[in-house]
């Protein structure tokens, strides 16, 4: 059989990471956001900016539950913060500002869209906002694994290491860069509390300071000691402020402390280097690398704004510092790997179905086997003169592959359907669900995800088929993908018990 087309293979499969979300056209004749600012962005599926109702944020919120504050100072916090969960199944992160803060809807959208525009992979970006009579709310990316502070000053189990604090000063100066260049080089209170960690435990600077927190409020909320000191003399926040900022936070990730600027230069100037760094840090990370980040902090708490460094010389100084590409964050920090649980199956679910769900592939195996044949009846309709030699062979490779397969030798079972298949007389959506399963069993998910939309070519209400996919989208941690298509699977079982054809 030849193969069923590559646009119905792209129909049958969702793209990975592709968020369905309803959007509005920005208010006030503000130009939307292209979406396309940066690739990895965009392929990582931060859905366009749009404003959303104070209802759906309601009820993604609980009514703004005390039990979804995430702000770090709780219900004393002067702006709250909360987690909620939309209806397409999408945490998000809830900024709700004090009343009157903004009074002006026109300026705060306005504002609001300014930001919207931007979408890098180093920003927690900004997906919408919304002004009902005087609430105003920002809507941004949830990230599930805490702050910087929390990890550098409040940690449990492990503090930071050496590598991951050098990807964090990274990271986030490509995303002060990344603002400078798209108009947006002002960032509003700078801090540890303001990295925050994805669900991959990459750092990611938050959206929310690149908006204050009200028109005429002020920039820096933390202590007098730690803001820079042209902010105290006329009360503006200039790109070079952002700079002293990052330089604090540079500070933090030195020490694991949060000191005052005016203490750590005295310590630098006295060469005390060594006093400056974590204790827990001893013995485990490079003096070389470590002066350079201190020279770099100094250079950004000089008191003349002129004299600091741009955020291009922020990435080019840290850049050489990460060497540790390949080992993910995640790792470095000592959490486990985010996984969101797939939503509950609107249709209930079968043996087969509880075993796709599970990824039991040697549950699915049995099923298999149990199963035989049965279900490729009508696929077939040979003539008396296709019996020929070629057809006995390739019955009996078939038979081969059966056999191999019932025994569980997956790659002999691979060879053998492979001849089958390949001879192309006869087709059989078994053994294509039967070749996904021995490709599953050989960690070659791809490989398994191809022979399961095969089979839904040869079957198309086929619900084995669907299973199979599930189960290869969820090995590929396409995992909303792999549990639409379980829905989809347990939905044809419901419609064949009510008459319709399918298994």
């Amino acid at each position: 059989m030849g193969c069923c087309g590559s646009s119905l293979l792209k129909k049958t499969l969702p793209d990975k990471g592709k968020v369905q979300h309803r959007t509005q056209n920005p208010p006030f004749n503000h130009p939307a956001p292209t979406g396309d600012s940066d690739p990895a962005a965009v392929a990582a599926g931060v859905p366009s900016f749009s404003q959303f109702s104070l209802s759906e944020l309601k009820a993604a919120t609980n009514n703004f539950s005390c039990d979804y504050i995430v702000s770090e100072s709780g219900e004393k916090a002067p702006n709250l913060v909360y987690k909620g969960r939309l209806q397409n199944q999408r945490w998000i992160a809830v900024k709700k500002f004090t009343k009157f803060a903004w009074p002006d809807p026109k300026q705060f959208a306005e504002e609001a869209w300014g930001v919207g525009n931007l979408r890098h992979r180093r920003l927690a970006n900004l997906i919408g906002y919304c002004c009902d009579g005087d609430e105003r709310l920002l809507v941004a990316e949830y990230m599930p694994n805490d702050t910087l502070a929390k990890h550098l000053f409040h940690w449990e189990n492990q503090t930071i290491e050496w590598a991951m604090r050098l990807r964090v000063a990274l990271y986030i100066a490509e995303a002060l860069d990344y603002c400078s260049t798209e108009g947006r080089p002002l960032y509003h209170d700078l801090n540890a509390y303001r990295v925050l960690f994805d669900q991959d435990g990459d750092p990611r600077l938050s959206c929310f300071g690149l908006m204050k927190n009200s028109r005429d409020g002020k920039s820096y909320s933390t202590n007098l000691a730690y803001t820079p000191p042209e902010y105290l003399r006329n009360g503006r926040v200039t790109p070079e402020s952002v700079i002293f900022s990052f330089g604090t936070v540079l500070l933090d990730l030195l020490s694991g402390k949060h000191i005052p600027p005016s203490h750590a230069l005295d310590m630098i100037r006295g060469k005390n280097i060594l006093l400056l760094m974590d204790s827990h840090l001893e013995g485990k990370f490079s003096t070389e690398e470590a002066t350079a980040v201190v020279g770099l902090a100094s250079r950004c708490l000089q008191y003349e704004p002129r004299e600091r460094p741009d955020p291009k010389d922020l990435v080019a100084t840290l850049a050489p510092l990460n060497t540790k590409s390949d080992v993910p964050s995640y790792v470095m920090l000592g959490i486990p790997k985010h996984e969101e649980a797939p939503p509950t199956p609107q249709h209930p679910l079968s043996p087969m179905g509880e075993a796709c769900s599970r990824m039991d592939l040697t549950a699915i195996h049995q099923i298999l086997v149990m199963t035989h044949y049965r279900d490729d009846e009508g696929t077939n309709e040979l003539s008396f003169q296709e019996w020929t030699q070629q057809m006995r062979d390739m019955l009996e490779a078939r038979k081969r592959g059966d056999f191999a397969f019932r025994d569980k030798d997956f790659k002999t079972a691979i060879d053998c359907y492979s001849q089958f298949i390949d001879v192309g007389t006869m087709v059989s959506p078994t053994v294509y669900a039967r070749r996904s399963l021995c490709h599953l069993m050989c960690d070659q998910p791809d490989a398994a995800l191809r022979d399961a939309m095969q089979a839904q070519c040869v079957h198309p209400e086929w619900s084995t088929a669907f299973y199979m996919q599930a189960v290869a989208l969820a090995k590929l941690d396409m995992h909303k993908d792999a549990a639409d298509m379980l829905n989809e699977a347990a939905g044809l079982e419901d419609k064949r018990q009510k008459g319709g054809r399918g298994s």
